[in-house]
């Protein structure tokens, strides 16, 4: 399924089942994609995550029926996925800026939210510089940490920067990078969408293992809560993430969606994706994005 025909079966999906007990997991099921890597794409490209779009649709629908029929609140409550009318009073009047009772007077104002719709516009025109890398298989040393999958592009959300925090903090990064030769001290930021149904997914700050990583006795550092992440060979698509701090990065990931996806005869695939935060950058590089691909059969 291409890459535009996914995100409309997406929407189709949650159109036809408002009524029933879905969220973002049971989408991803039906578009055939992991839950981490479905959150990521349609948060980036709806600017909303999944569940948020099913939550405002199904809000929007209750506005309209409380206005236009005779139904009671409670119906509309319970018809609309709330267990109690109290929950939903709380939700409808943070969406519409009226309570429901409120809603049942003509004249009242309300908030109608659209189902969205996937459209051709012209885009492009601008350059947008990239490298395809092949690699091997690969094995990092890293600490690692489960992190929920609505964390993903949430505005505001610093979970993973304060991870970061905390290693440096803690002086655990400073333990792995020192297993580097002097000029290969480059950082990991390990990233994997591979767990099939689950609502989490791994976040991990390493080293790469190769000859210039000097690991004396591996079961001594395992024992200190690192872990080995083993990783297949792949193809990568590299980009380079210019700008002051992680912001830059979810802009790139925007752009590889929006612009590089659909020019290209390459589709994402299920494997980890990463960040190499170099010992030695070029003058504002932030990192390189390295985003595992396929060419499209």
């Amino acid at each position: 399924m291409s890459f535009g025909k996914s995100l409309q079966g997406a929407i189709d999906y949650m159109e036809s089942h408002l009524l029933e007990k879905i969220n973002y997991e049971d989408v991803a099921k039906e578009v055939y994609m992991s839950c981490y890597n479905f959150h990521r794409i349609f948060s980036l490209m709806a600017g909303m995550t999944a569940n948020e779009y099913i939550r405002n649709r199904r809000l929007s629908l209750a506005g309209q029926e409380l206005q236009l029929t005779d139904s009671k609140i409670i119906e509309v409550a319970y018809k609309y996925g709330y267990e109690t009318p109290e929950s939903f009073a709380k939700a409808f009047s943070r969406f519409h800026g009226v309570s429901p009772k409120l809603a049942k007077r003509k004249g009242t104002q309300l908030c109608l939210f659209n189902p969205l719709a996937i459209k051709i516009i012209l885009e492009g025109g601008s350059t947008m510089n990239y490298r395809i890398e092949e690699t091997g298989k690969q094995r990092f040393i890293a600490k690692v940490r489960a992190f929920s999958n609505e964390i993903i592009n949430e505005a505001g959300n610093h979970d993973i920067p304060d991870f970061w925090g905390e290693c440096h903090k803690e002086h655990l990064v400073d333990e792995i990078r020192n297993l580097r030769r002097d000029g290969k001290k480059d950082l990991y930021g390990l990233c994997s969408p591979t767990k099939e149904n689950e609502i989490t997914f791994d976040y991990g700050i390493g080293v790469i293992i190769d000859e210039d990583t000097n690991i004396d006795n591996e079961e001594a550092i395992l024992k200190k809560g690192y872990r080995i992440w083993e990783v297949d060979s792949a193809t990568y698509v590299v980009f380079k993430c210019y700008g002051n701090n992680g912001d830059c990065i979810s802009e790139m990931w925007s752009r590889f969606f929006k612009e590089f996806l659909p020019q290209s005869d390459y589709e994402q695939t299920e494997d980890t994706d990463y960040e190499i935060y170099p010992e030695e950058g070029e003058p504002g590089l932030f990192c390189e994005l390295w985003i595992p691909i396929k060419r499209v059969s």
